[in-house]
């Protein structure tokens, strides 16, 4: 039984309706419906047109971030850290000042990664985490929440490397709700609401997994202050 209205049913802006709960299961069916939530008191639901999506079969990673990541500089790993990815998303930033991720989101999608349902990647120097992006997965789906840099590409590197990863799984749909100048500059598209129902609706339906045998690719570095739960 579907939770939600038709997302075409969203106002101009988006929003689909406020109530709910946050649990795995509201958010999981959310998802699998072309929905999400964007904030926490209250709790709304969105399914806003046009959508964001990166294409994974032709996105081009700018040469530049490229080179800084083959340069032996930054490591990357997936799974590492999620509980410290997910809150240094929710850290004010000048850029974006406040973020609608409070305590009861990151409780939510902790849950959820810990159910295996969502997920992280991080990007390391040394021993320091410098930027991650997080996002929860449904079959060949992966809706992308947010993420975040402590050094100049942080956030673009890890973008690349989780991009490179869907694609080496198959993924056939990344979803970002949103596309904004950011986001644009590093290849993302925009596309009827409706055709993003489309593309779900087959994602959601086809298996992959998002573990897979690379994915201890930075075991050289030191995650003991991080969340025990790797790959």
């Amino acid at each position: 039984m579907k939770l939600f209205p038709d997302p075409e049913s969203a106002d101009e802006d988006g929003c689909l309706g406020i109530g709910l709960d946050l649990s795995p299961s509201t958010l999981l069916s959310a998802y699998a419906e072309g929905v999400f939530p964007w904030s926490e008191d209250p709790i709304s639901w969105w399914s806003p047109d046009p959508r964001g999506i990166f294409c994974l079969n032709s996105f081009a990673a700018p040469r530049r971030v490229r080179r800084k990541m083959q340069s032996g500089n930054y490591h990357f790993s997936r799974n590492r850290c999620f509980a410290e990815v997910i809150r240094a998303c929710a850290e004010p930033s000048p850029k974006r000042g406040e973020t609608w991720i409070g305590p009861a989101m990151i409780e939510a999608y902790t849950n959820l990664h810990q159910m295996g349902h969502a997920h992280s990647v991080e990007c390391w120097q040394d021993d320091q985490l410098v930027g991650g992006i997080y996002g929860v997965q449904i079959g060949k789906l992966f809706a992308g929440e947010s993420m975040f840099s402590r050094v100049s590409d942080g956030s673009k590197m890890a973008l690349i490397h989780l991009i490179d990863h869907l694609r080496e799984r198959d993924f056939l749909l990344f979803d970002i709700q949103q596309a904004n100048d950011h986001t644009l500059s590093l290849g993302a598209k925009e596309i009827p609401r409706r055709d993003y129902l489309q593309l779900l609706k087959t994602a959601i339906n086809e298996k992959t997994t998002f573990s897979g045998p690379s994915a201890r690719a930075c075991d050289s570095v030191d995650h003991r202050a991080c969340d025990p739960c790797c790959e």
